[in-house]
C-alpha cells in the first residue's frame, strides 16, 4: 500500500495511456515515439562516424531512417532500444529533475531543428515543427509542474509503446522487413532472434526503472513546485 500510495499518480497516468491506446487520442504520442526510434537510428551513425540523409515518419506509425556510414549493426539495434532509453530518460527527468522547463524547451527546440536540418516531407516536417514548437511554449510559458507532466507522460508511453512494437514488427509479424530481420541478414540470426533480444534488454531497463528509478515517491507535490 505505501508503494502504490507514492506512485498513484504513474499509475493513473499509465492506466489511462492504456486504455485509450486504440483510439486516435495517442495517436500523436505513437508518432512521437517513432520518431525518436528514427532519431535513434540517426544518432548511432553520427556517433559511430557516420551521418543523417533524412528522416521521417508517418500517419500509420511507421518511419524510416536513411544514413550513410557508420555501424551498421550499431545503427540498426539502436531504434528500438534508443526509442526505449530516450522514453526511460525523459520519465526520470520528470521525476527526479527540478530542471522541467528547461528540459521540456531543450526537446522543443531539439525538434525544431532536426525538423530544419534533416525533415524533407510534408507530414512529417509539419509534424515534428509542430510538436517541436508546442514543446517549447509549455516549457517556456506554462507552470514547471505541466513540463513535469509532459515528460512523465512521453516518457510512460514509450516505456509501454517500444516492448509492444518489437513484439509487433519482429515476433508476431517476423516477415517484415524490420530493423531485426536486415540484422539478420547483414550479421547473423533471424528477426525473431534479435526480437526476443531486444525484448530481453526492453524487460531489464524497465524493471531497473519500476525498482530504482521511481525512487519512493513519485507523486507531483504541487505546493512543492
Amino acid at each position: 500500500m505505501t508503494w502504490l500510495r507514492g506512485h498513484w499518480q504513474l499509475l493513473v497516468i499509465t492506466a489511462l495511456v492504456l486504455a485509450l491506446w486504440q483510439t486516435p487520442a495517442l495517436i500523436p504520442l505513437k508518432i512521437l515515439v517513432v520518431l525518436f526510434h528514427e532519431i535513434s537510428h540517426g544518432l548511432a551513425a553520427i556517433l559511430t562516424g557516420g551521418e543523417i540523409i533524412s528522416l521521417s515518419v508517418s500517419t500509420d506509425q511507421g518511419g524510416l531512417a536513411i544514413t550513410r556510414g557508420g555501424s551498421r549493426f550499431l545503427i540498426l539495434t539502436a531504434g528500438y532500444l534508443g526509442s526505449l532509453l530516450i522514453g526511460v530518460a525523459l520519465l526520470l527527468a520528470g521525476l527526479h529533475s527540478r530542471a522541467d522547463k528547461a528540459i521540456v524547451i531543450g526537446l522543443g527546440l531539439g525538434m525544431l531543428a532536426i525538423a530544419a536540418i534533416y525533415i524533407r516531407e510534408v507530414f512529417p516536417l509539419a509534424f515534428t515543427a509542430l510538436a517541436g514548437a508546442a514543446f517549447a511554449a509549455a516549457g517556456w510559458f506554462l507552470p514547471n509542474t505541466v513540463s513535469d507532466l509532459i515528460l512523465r507522460v512521453i516518457g510512460l508511453t514509450s516505456i509501454i509503446y517500444v516492448p509492444r512494437d518489437i513484439f509487433s514488427d519482429t515476433i508476431a509479424r517476423s516477415h517484415l522487413r524490420s530493423d531485426a530481420f536486415m540484422l539478420g541478414e547483414a550479421f547473423f540470426g533471424t528477426a525473431t532472434f534479435w526480437g526476443v533480444v531486444w525484448l530481453a534488454i526492453s524487460a531489464v531497463v524497465v524493471l531497473w526503472c519500476v525498482r530504482y528509478g521511481l525512487g519512493r515517491e513519485s507523486n507531483i507535490e504541487l505546493a512543492k513546485r
